[in-house]
């Protein structure tokens, strides 16, 4: 009798497999960039070299895959974010999580950035349906009058390449995040108030400080009285804990 299941563990096998090469090689990319050998993907991986070639049959086919693959998790994090939350917050919550994400991939751009023959179709197809879902996010904020009616797509597209350079660039992680933030706060529109005047939208403790989570960049409810709060939950001020334990951060 015919055995049917060897083949669908076979390519279970195979589709796990796949993913484990991708995930050791972005890893690996962005510490050292996309000169690291397929070899070496392999032995992290924990995988034989043919199991890496018969996936990727070359580095710019695993580089690209790498980039296509980081493209598509941000493409369904914009879905996401348009689901739950207001049409301006969605959409700079979106751009700061591109920018986390991308934070220390610098090695991966310049290789994008230096070759010019990029990108090819895989990943052509994904930064299409990136650029669409960024647009749905911008459109959906200028319509609810949440962020400046001139800002476009390549702006923002700029402005997280900007981001993610800069959080690479701080020594501080905290201070980092709260840099970024003011950089995105900059894309509200600032509504018109009775007498006609512009009114500041962005929220202030008493020492001027615009009011995010220290930690992760959230948004925080800032209180007229009282200390003003520096993380958005126990899940944050918990990490920063551990961190400042660790002496990774600033303990003031």
């Amino acid at each position: 009798m015919r055995d049917t299941t060897a083949a669908p563990v076979e390519r279970a096998d195979a589709r796990r497999n796949r993913e484990i090469v991708l995930r050791t090689a972005a890893r690996l990319f962005a510490e050292d960039g996309p000169d690291v050998s397929l070899g070496l993907v392999a032995r992290r991986a924990g995988v034989g070299a043919g199991t890496v070639y018969r996936h990727f049959p070359s580095k710019d086919v695993l580089v690209e895959a790498v980039l296509a693959d980081h493209v598509e998790n941000l493409v369904a994090a914009a879905d996401r974010w348009a689901t739950r939350a207001a049409p301006g917050d969605a959409l700079l919550g979106f751009l700061f999580e591109v920018i986390e994400k991308s934070t220390g991939r610098r090695h991966l751009c310049d290789a994008l950035t230096a070759d010019r023959s990029w990108p090819h179709a895989v990943l052509a197809a994904a930064s299409r349906r990136f650029h669409e879902a960024l647009d749905r996010l911008l459109r959906n904020a200028k319509r609810a009058g949440a962020v400046n009616a001139d800002v476009r797509v390549d702006d923002l597209i700029a402005l997280g390449v900007g981001g993610a350079a800069l959080r690479s660039a701080h020594r501080d992680r905290a201070r980092g995040t709260r840099l970024v933030w003011l950089l995105l706060d900059g894309l509200r529109a600032a509504p018109v108030t009775k007498d006609g005047s512009l009114r500041d939208t962005v929220p202030r403790d008493r020492h001027g400080t615009a009011g995010h989570c220290l930690e992760c960049g959230t948004r925080l409810h800032v209180r007229a009285t009282g200390r003003p709060p520096r993380y958005c939950g126990p899940t944050c001020r918990q990490r920063a804990r551990r961190r400042r334990a660790a002496g990774m951060i600033d303990p003031r």
